[in-house]
């Protein structure tokens, strides 16, 4: 092969500042998203579309949570266990939320699951379309092979979540065992993305054992004081003794309900889970969550809706992950 000679006279490699992306999104000023908000929306709608503010930082972050939550799932599916060792902070609340915000955002399909094994109110979140519930999917199960078939089970919301509800009696709900689970899990895994299990409180109930062994992270909800920090500083170091130092280092805590005023040093308790675990979320106090009914993300505070994108954004980091079950 003949030997390339370059001209000694050879202009030297010239460097060009970097340059905009030729995608549609940057070419075509009708794809650009119109400003949210502030002084940048009122010179855009002034100057009748012409003129484009730089997004702000604000914008940009918002832009930046989004793409994290919307991130493929690598394997195909990703289950997510919800959890909690004391009641009545939040869990389902917090299930539902965070299914919403993802279903929201996401073009794949995401369902809640209630696993609890009292009578879990998981289904009360979303506006009721069928009877069925886990237990009558199980019993159905041979006859499941196909989407539809799946869809005749569960509840969706307006954001698209989709809830396979508990029985109401505590007595039925008691039987729902580990190999219950993996049942459900198997069916759920051929037809939707991502899993987000609502747990029961404790940590020796027969399906927790499967729920925590085929998840891939868990989210776990405390609120700001002292006996569910230390509830939730516990459940962290059960399950790092019972194997599960894999789950601990990639979950995520919630620091719900949070007061602008509060005597708990929120701060502290943010530290210590952070030196703990992959992310703390924040989420503040909002009147539409106390009210125990349905989630609808439209009627929830803007400070509110940020804190679940931040916790949608954080699981989303996993969901390019393949599965690493060691501990």
């Amino acid at each position: 092969m003949p030997e390339t000679h370059i001209p000694a006279s050879a202009p030297a490699a010239e460097h060009f500042p970097e340059t905009v992306p030729l995608t549609a999104e940057h070419l075509l000023t009708n794809r650009r998203a119109e400003p949210a908000g502030g002084w940048r929306r009122l010179v855009y709608r002034l100057s009748g579309g012409k003129i484009m503010p730089a997004e702000s930082a604000a914008e940009q972050e918002r832009r930046t949570l989004i793409a994290h939550a919307q991130t493929p799932v690598a394997s195909g599916h990703h289950r997510i266990a919800v959890m909690s060792l004391k009641g009545g902070v939040g869990k389902t609340t917090t299930t539902a939320a965070l299914g919403n915000t993802l279903a929201s955002l996401r073009g794949d399909r995401v369902i809640a699951i209630d696993a609890n094994p009292d009578r879990g109110t998981l289904g009360l979140k979303v506006k009721s379309e069928t009877a069925a519930t886990i237990r009558t999917l199980l019993a159905e199960a041979p006859h499941i092979v196909r989407y539809a078939d799946a869809r005749a089970f569960t509840s969706q919301s307006p954001a698209r979540l989709e809830v396979l509800a508990s029985d109401s009696d505590p007595a039925v709900s008691e039987a729902f065992d580990a190999e219950d689970y993996r049942t459900v899990a198997g069916l759920i895994e051929r037809y939707y993305s991502i899993c987000i299990t609502d747990c029961g409180t404790g940590l020796l109930h027969g399906a927790m054992g499967a729920t925590l062994e085929m998840a891939d992270q868990i989210v776990l909800v405390t609120m700001v004081a002292v006996d569910g920090a230390s509830s939730a500083a516990a459940t962290l170091d059960w399950l790092t003794a019972h194997g599960h130092g894999r789950l601990v280092r990639n979950a995520i805590v919630v620091l719900n309900a949070v007061e602008p005023k509060s005597h708990v040093d929120v701060d502290l308790l943010e530290r210590h889970f952070t030196n703990r675990c992959r992310a703390v979320v924040r989420v503040p106090f909002d009147p539409h969550l106390k009210e125990g009914a349905e989630v609808d993300l439209t009627r929830l505070r803007p400070t509110t809706r940020g804190a679940y994108l931040r916790l949608a954004a954080a699981a989303g980091q996993a969901f390019g992950q393949r599965p690493d079950r060691s501990s």
